[in-house]
């Protein structure tokens, strides 16, 4: 263009005149051609209205829905208005993510057209949600069952036992979070129940020396079907089989008492007492006493059983194995006050007899002579005392409690004393500092402590009037004054750091953090980041994966779950508790090793015993212990091979591709079907004429119902890829009915899956919508509240950022700490 120019300049002036207009006349046009933003806007507009119009409201218009085909019409909407609409085009996008809209029956849009029509309407609800920022507002809460045990630790250095305690179970949100505020009840019935625990844990911290033997009374029961055949856990010795390990508070420094009740046969026979056995208890590992029990001399039980009534045998016969075989299995022994472990457990053999391996019988088939040979094993352990207890002895909570004594117990140096106690454990129970009216509340229950029984009666009055005060047991959020009525407000950083050490830690702040948030320094970004990065590695933070995870996972059902025992007979509650193992150390690896949240499906590890590796059809693995094992991931990978998932996710009798495939789509894609219409007829059994059924034409005979295919053409396919799983988790080629299992299937997306490794491949193509549907769950559990359709601009920001970190777990929790629904809170 200069060249042009300067040519132009040497010509005659009239040229040169015809010239310069005639380029001035040319670039308008040039520029006159380029459109401006708006007209861009406005074209990019009309092409997504286009394709809305052809693909969406063919389905989605106002004749289909007033005859109930449609749960919505899309006529009349514009999307030049998203904000107008937001709640209805979040969920668009989720199902357009998920490849579920348009239904594959239909005609489809260019698939470059499609994802620029996800990406534009995803942009545009992200720019409205800018404009009407709403964080929302969890309601205030109580501490759940988890919170309070944890805080318990944490103040006092005390080991709760949970079950003690006597808590009903926390109630949930839709999603399962047992965080939620507008869930979590506080009945009169609980209340009371915190007032005893209040009671017993401050006279217990304290060392209370008028203890009597009922009060520290403990009672450990062994599950009914739980066998005693091997080493049960590594809390008892090696060598040893069947019994119990319990952790047990011991308040004082005294005698305390362990007695031990046998298990008994369906006729109330001890069992296992054809043969010599030896039983021994231990305190931290520490002999106490040894038992020898069974007697190899008599034979078989004392009655005989049949259905003409009952014929009996030796009366002295019957009175030892009805009641003596374990009379005398008591033994007291003195302990120094404090947490110790007592076990329970018998020396193993070291030989077996020779004979055939048979399978281990079960239900009825244990109910005659195999008890009697059988091993002997352990009902219960009752732990009572202290019997002439010397004194409260040093303990940590004795420790932590007492930061000062008095020197003399004149009325002033006590007094100041217990300002000093009350003063430090206020401050760290309500997470904040404390009040003058804060610390005179708990001193009006000193003083009335310190007249009844002197100054560590009042302390431990103090005490207990702490742990029922509203400022422990909630999480206490408060509004502050401000002109707008519908605004939102930044936390405080006391406020802030208890959300953030509930939700990592299921616990209240540590020293460090209250310190950092009392100095007003947790709003610094950096100095905020560093505590989560530190709060992350630390081993507290297991407490995420033991409580969300579970939760998220719905593997919290698995211990009411009891698979029919004439069905699957390999089923017991060593087989539950190795399920409930291997989970929870796959977990544990995912979090310490920071895996990508993808990896929870993907992995090609688990970890196994030689019990749950037999289940599986792994060889190689023996012993109890549990150890990390490479898996072919042609059969099993990630969670969706492990027994606990694939036990919770089927019925007693059978298994169940809807409840699989529901568990999928709402936990892991995050995308839940709506609930089932009234009155849908049950799935059919096979039929009376003897013409066996498989699960698939089973499921397509169900489906023929019009209310029910909607729903189960997108549940059924990613269940069905999953029957070669039975009920409790093994694999499978044949159904139990002897029909070959078919598992393909074709998903909403029209990906064909052949079985669990192809449906795998299939859904880590959704890795935004994985990465975004655990975003979700976690956002909802660390906030205290269900996530809406307000919070999806949120929770694709912090997956977007997470992206270039894999999806990290770190990465996804760090975003949920820093973002706007976490730090902030609305006002109504």
């Amino acid at each position: 263009m200069p060249s042009m120019f300067s040519s132009i300049i040497r010509q005659p002036a009239i040229l040169k005149s015809c010239a310069l207009a005639a380029i001035l006349f040319v670039l308008s046009n040039l520029a006159s051609a380029q459109p401006t933003a708006d007209a861009r806007d406005q074209r990019n507009l009309t092409t997504q209205q286009n394709l809305l119009t052809q693909y969406c409201i063919t389905c989605h218009n106002e004749n289909l829905l007033d005859i109930g085909s449609v749960p919505v019409a899309f006529e009349g909407l514009q999307l030049d208005d998203v904000a107008a609409d937001t709640e209805l085009w979040e969920k668009v996008v989720k199902k357009m993510r998920l490849g579920m809209m348009p239904p594959r029956d239909v005609p489809q849009p260019d698939p470059i057209a499609y994802q620029e029509f996800i990406t534009w309407l995803e942009s545009e609800l992200d720019d409205a949600a800018t404009e009407t920022l709403n964080v929302g507002r969890p309601a205030i809460r109580r501490l759940n069952a988890a919170e309070y045990v944890n805080a318990i630790e944490e103040l006092l250095v005390f080991e709760v036992d949970a079950f003690s305690l006597l808590f009903p179970a926390d109630d949930v949100d839709r999603e399962g979070f047992a965080t939620n505020g507008d869930a979590l009840s506080f009945s009169p019935a609980l209340f009371e129940r915190y007032l005893t625990a209040a009671n017993r844990i401050s006279r217990l911290a304290v060392g209370d020396t008028n203890i009597g033997p009922g009060f520290a009374t403990s009672t450990h029961i062994t599950p009914r079907f739980l066998y005693q055949d091997d080493r049960m856990n590594e809390a008892l010795p090696l060598g040893s089989r069947g019994g119990i390990a319990a952790q047990h508070y011991f308040p004082l420094d005294g005698d305390y008492e362990v007695k031990i009740r046998l298990r008994r046969m369906v006729y109330d026979y001890v069992i296992g007492m054809g043969k010599p056995q030896q039983l021994e208890v231990r305190l931290d590992g520490h002999l106490i006493e040894r038992f020898t029990i069974g007697d190899a001399d008599q034979y078989g039980y004392p009655s005989a059983y049949s259905f003409f009534g009952t014929i009996r045998g030796d009366t002295e016969w019957e009175e030892f194995m009805s009641v003596g075989a374990d009379a005398a299995l008591v033994v007291r022994f003195p302990a120094r006050a404090g947490s110790g472990t007592l076990t329970v457990s018998f020396v193993d053999s070291r030989t077996e007899p020779t004979g055939i391996l048979e399978r281990r019988p079960a239900g009825f088939a244990l109910s005659g002579i195999g008890f009697y040979y059988g091993n002997a094993a352990v009902e219960r352990m009752e732990v009572t005392g202290p019997y002439n207890s010397s004194g409260p002895g040093e303990t940590a909570s004795r420790s932590r409690i007492f930061s000062c004594y008095p020197s003399s117990q004149t009325d002033i140096s006590a007094e100041s004393c217990a300002r000093q106690i009350v003063s430090t454990l206020a401050r760290r129970a309500y997470r904040r500092p404390v009040t003058d009216e804060d610390i005179e509340t708990l001193m009006a229950f000193y003083a009335a402590g310190q007249q009844e029984g002197g100054f560590e009666t009042g302390v431990q009055k103090a005490l207990e009037r702490l742990l029922v005060s509203p400022e422990f047991l909630y999480r206490i959020e408060r509004d502050p004054v401000v002109e707008s009525a519908d605004s939102n407000y930044r936390l405080t950083d006391l406020e802030l750091a208890t959300r953030l050490s509930l939700f990592l830690w299921s616990n209240i702040p540590d020293d460090e953090l209250l310190t950092l948030a009392e100095a007003g320094k947790l709003s610094d970004p950096a100095v905020f980041e560093q505590q989560v990065r530190r709060m992350i590695e630390d081993e507290r933070a297991m407490a995420l994966m033991e409580n969300f995870a579970d939760q998220w996972l719905k593997l919290t059902r698995l211990d009411s779950i009891m698979p029919d025992a004439d069905i699957f007979y390999q089923f017991d509650e060593n087989l539950r508790k190795d399920m409930q193992r291997e989970t929870s150390l796959f977990l544990r690896s995912q979090f310490k090793e920071d895996r990508s949240v993808l990896d929870i499906l993907s992995a090609d590890y688990t970890f196994l015993n030689e019990r749950l590796a037999k289940h599986y059809g792994i060889e190689g693995v023996y012993g109890e212990r549990f150890r990390r094992i490479q898996l072919d991931r042609s059969q099993r990978s990630g969670i969706m091979g492990h027994a606990s998932l694939l036990t919770v996710t089927a019925y007693p009798t059978r298994t169940s591709p809807v409840l699989r495939g529901k568990w999928l789509l709402e936990n892991i894609l995050g995308m839940p079907p709506p609930p089932p219409p009234p009155d849908v007829p049950a799935l059919k059994d096979n039929r009376a004429d003897g013409e066996i059924l498989s699960m698939r034409q089973r499921m397509e005979e169900h489906r023929r119902n019009p209310a029910c295919a909607v729903c189960h053409k997108v549940m059924d396919p990613p269940g069905l890829a999953l029957e070669n799983f039975d009920a409790i988790g093994r694999w499978r080629d044949l159904s139990a009915a002897g029909t070959a299992i078919d598992t393909e299937g074709t998903l909403a997306d029209g990906t064909v899956v052949t079985g669990p490794a192809s449906l795998n491949e299939a859904l880590l193509k959704f890795e935004v919508s994985i990465a975004r549907s655990v975003t979700e769950k976690l956002l909802g559990y660390a906030t205290g509240r269900t996530t809406e359709y307000y919070d999806q601009p949120t929770i694709r920001r912090i997956t977007d950022a997470a992206k270039t970190n894999a999806y990290s777990w770190s990465s996804l929790i760090l975003g949920v700490v820093q973002s706007a629904p976490f730090q902030m809170r609305r006002i109504n």
